[in-house]
């Protein structure tokens, strides 16, 4: 009761059980009792951004209808790989995914769905059914459950107000005055856990600047580790109400990987997890454990693949570049933000950390283990979330089928910054991402069997974003537009608001 209690989501606290609980039955209770007029199917297309269907209540029955009929949409709107003469799909609402429209005027309860073709079943090439089998998959072949959670960076802009300006490029947790948006970040935030997000925190990050008498300012979300599919719905879901939040506000803001040469990329970075019986399987004694390297090594096998899920236009491409944090090397290791895989500190240290802090404190039994991740560093949010999160959780899987896949493990393992000229034995050695759209299809092309085990990806899923990627032909353009200012600029003006 007392999570309830304390839970942001009106919609929770009203019916009183979790959300993971909610029946048909419930949602039209508080429909009725909250005189609730209006109804929204919301869902994810191929570009990853969520679609809206409006639909007003003219009576019990029709809700009772829409509630468990769903509705008819154009799948070839929808999905490049879906063709017109064979296009109409079922959306069916998800009542555990329930929360009210903070921007709507009039009172509006919004509920995510699920593709369904003309036989009633799942829609085998649909996003979120893809991820929803990559973790099927992951617990019948590994006996244990994927977790993940999203760091989600964005740029916000606005005019430059030329009063407390922050350090170019050191806006790290920065706090006000010389931070601008903070309350602005706040009121996401917010928007987003009444909506059912769980977020862990929300900060400035290290990119400011000003550009033509705008001021640009890099902030981040990032959310707490839970089931993988509850994980990319919140991402969804933060990614729509940051943009309309936004609006209102007069303030433009981007999630793009690249915003302007010389300037801090956003990226999405990903911190999984391995849980069984609730029990987190990353740590054993206090270091990393053999589940967590067999899961790593999946990831660097197939790391120059997983580009095609979470880079999927040219601008990621201009942040994937060497001698900055994003990585462009497959490798892992501790604490290092120069490795594509990182181990992030995880309260191993077996110190009281609590009562040093506050001495008046009695001794605490806090067991830290469950915080441990692992952090995949190369996608950002020009990404469809459901299909990297489903491809992550492949790549995990993958690295407990590996014979060798703790002598992967081994083999990739990094202690030192790999862009330091005395490190550069190290690097040479070390395979690297791709450097283009075109070269990750090349690279997926190579490695799709593993994806499409199982049933996860469907090969018609597969051929698409391969096509998909090829279209941008972009295979000699990161080196021409670094060259040109105005090249650079219009790539960035096309795909500003990706994702």
């Amino acid at each position: 009761m007392a999570t309830i209690e304390m839970s942001a989501n009106p919609i929770v606290k009203a019916l009183k059980k979790p959300c993971e609980k909610f029946t048909k039955e419930d949602i039209k209770s508080y429909i009725k009792k909250n005189d609730i007029q209006h109804v929204n199917f919301m869902y994810a297309g191929g570009d990853g951004r969520l679609k809206t269907l409006n639909f007003i209540i003219n009576d019990a029955d029709y809700l009772d209808e829409i509630l468990t009929c769903g509705e008819r949409v154009d799948g070839s709107s929808l999905f490049s790989y879906i063709e017109a003469s064979s296009s109409d799909l079922y959306v069916v609402p998800r009542y555990a995914s329930a929360f009210m429209d903070p921007f709507a005027t009039l009172p509006t309860l919004c509920l995510l769905c699920s593709f369904f073709n003309k036989d009633g079943e799942p829609l085998e090439s649909s996003p979120e059914y893809t991820l929803h089998k990559a973790c099927k998959a992951f617990k019948k072949e590994t006996g244990m459950e994927f977790e993940a959670m999203g760091e989600l960076e964005y740029y916000v802009i606005a005019d430059d107000p030329k009063v407390f300006p922050a350090v170019d490029q050191k806006g790290y947790h920065e706090s006000a005055p010389f931070a601008k948006f903070n309350e602005f970040r706040q009121q996401c935030m917010l928007y987003i856990a009444q909506a059912g997000g769980l977020i862990k925190y929300g900060h400035s990050e290290v990119g400011n600047f000003t550009q033509d008498g705008k001021l640009y300012e890099q902030n981040e979300i990032e959310f707490l580790p839970c089931a993988a599919e509850s994980a990319a719905n919140q991402l969804t879901v933060a990614k729509w109400i940051i943009r309309n939040l936004a609006n209102e506000y007069g303030l433009d803001v981007s999630f793009a990987p690249k915003i302007t040469v010389g300037k801090a990329g956003s990226g999405l970075h990903v911190h999984m997890r391995i849980m069984k019986n609730g029990n987190n399987q990353m740590l054993k004694n206090g270091v990393i454990s053999d589940t967590a390297k067999r899961a790593i090594a999946g990831m660097m096998k197939l790391a120059p693949s997983i580009t095609a899920f979470g880079n999927m236009n040219p601008t990621s491409y201009l942040r994937l570049v060497p001698h900055q944090e994003a990585p462009t090397n497959v490798c892992w290791g501790d604490r290092n933000r120069s490795v594509l895989v990182r181990v992030p500190l995880g309260w191993a240290s077996k110190t009281d950390l609590c009562k040093q802090a506050n001495p008046n404190e009695q001794k605490s039994a806090y067991d830290t283990h469950q915080k441990q991740t692992v952090e995949m560093r190369s996608p950002d949010a020009s990404a469809n979330v459901y299909l990297l999160m489903a491809g992550l959780c492949v790549a995990c899987r993958h690295g407990f089928s590996l014979k060798d896949g703790l002598a992967v493990a081994e083999k990739t393992y990094v202690n030192v910054n790999i862009h330091k000229k005395e490190n550069s034995k190290i690097l040479k050695k070390l395979d690297t991402l791709p450097d283009s759209c075109a070269a990750s299809a090349e690279c997926l092309q190579k490695q799709r069997k593993v994806y499409e085990e199982f049933g996860v990806f469907s090969p018609a899923m597969i051929d698409g974003i391969i096509a998909q990627l090829k279209a941008f032909n972009d295979k000699t353009l990161r080196a021409k537009v670094t060259k040109s200012k105005t090249a650079m600029n219009d790539l960035v003006k096309t795909y500003f608001y990706c994702g």
